[in-house]
This record gives structure tokens, sequence and C-alpha cells, in this order.
């Protein structure tokens, strides 16, 4: 089942366990946050590749996030790009969560789902990868240029219980 139409349905359970009287009242996901931090300064072929897997992966371009202050000992002069991050929201939101929840956590070396403590106290969740290779779009002969990324689920959740609930409900894997 598409996760859009989880969404629809979570509202009775939720109904229940949260008393809400409204279908605005329940949770919803606002958008998802792909991030990348890499330090490309100096390497221009380096900030090719993960750009180009990065719009790979998620589907959109790349926005790339510069330092915010120089920082001496690390090389890195204030506006140098240190990162690449991508927000996605409506149907390529969707379709994302879909892939990440049906084909992305599967790969995943070890998976026993995800830790409920990765909740935040305004209902959010970031997962992080150690390796991009888990996604299908990624190229296996590539192995040398592996980097980490971090997803983060932003909620309308009003605190980390509503969230942990709405998640479970939408097929997101979180640990018992």
């Amino acid at each position: 089942m598409p996760t859009q139409q989880r969404i629809k349905d979570a509202f009775p359970a939720l109904k229940e366990e949260f008393g809400y009287t409204s279908v605005m009242q329940s949770p919803k996901i606002q958008k998802i946050v792909v991030s990348v931090g890499a330090n490309t300064s100096h390497d221009k072929k380096r900030a090719e590749i993960i750009n180009d897997r990065l719009k790979k992966i998620t589907g959109q371009m790349p926005a790339p996030r510069g330092a915010k202050k120089s920082v001496a000992t690390f090389k890195i002069r204030a506006g140098d790009v240190v990162g690449y991050q991508v927000t996605l929201r409506g149907k390529r939101m969707y379709s994302f969560l879909d892939k990440l929840v049906h084909i992305v956590f599967p790969r995943v070396r070890d998976f026993r789902g995800i830790d409920p403590k990765a909740i935040d106290e305004m209902g959010n969740i970031t997962i992080g990868f150690k390796e991009h290779t888990v996604f299908p779009e990624t190229a296996d002969e590539d192995l040398k240029d592996v980097f980490g990324l971090a997803i983060t689920l932003t909620t309308t959740a009003k605190n980390k219980k509503e969230a942990e609930s709405f998640l479970r409900h939408i097929g997101v894997p979180l640990r018992a």
C-alpha cells in the first residue's frame, strides 16, 4: 500500500489513541531532507560525484551548503561548500518514502529497525546511512567514492509519543 494511503488510514487509529476530533489534528509528513556533509572545497571531482549521485537518489538537484565560519584548523573559509542538501515535498517526498521503507531498509546489512530514540521531542526523526550504496540508483562498480548521508523526516506531530505512533502506522520500521 502506498505511503500516502497509509497516512490517510492512520487517522482512525490515532483518533482513538490521542482523542483527535478532526482529520487536521492528525500528524502528517511535512518534508524529507536528505543531506550529505562533505568538505569538497579542495576536491572538485568528489563534489561532482556527490552532486550527481544525490541527484540520482532523490530525483532533484541538490543545493550546496556553505560554511558559516572560517576554521583555520580544517582549512575552511566562510562560504566554502561543506555539504549538499535536498528538500523533498509532495509527490517526490511520498515516492522517496516508499522507496526508503520498501527497498532501501531491506538492503541495509544487519538492519533490525530504527531505534525510537532517534525521534526528537518535536516529532522529527533523523536516519543516518554510512554508505549511499544501499540506494538502488547508485552503481555498485564505483565503490571507491562512498559517502554517508542523513535523512530527516519532518512531521507535524506535537510530541515524541504522537510521532512514534504515527510513524509506526505509516510503515516506518521502528524497533519494538
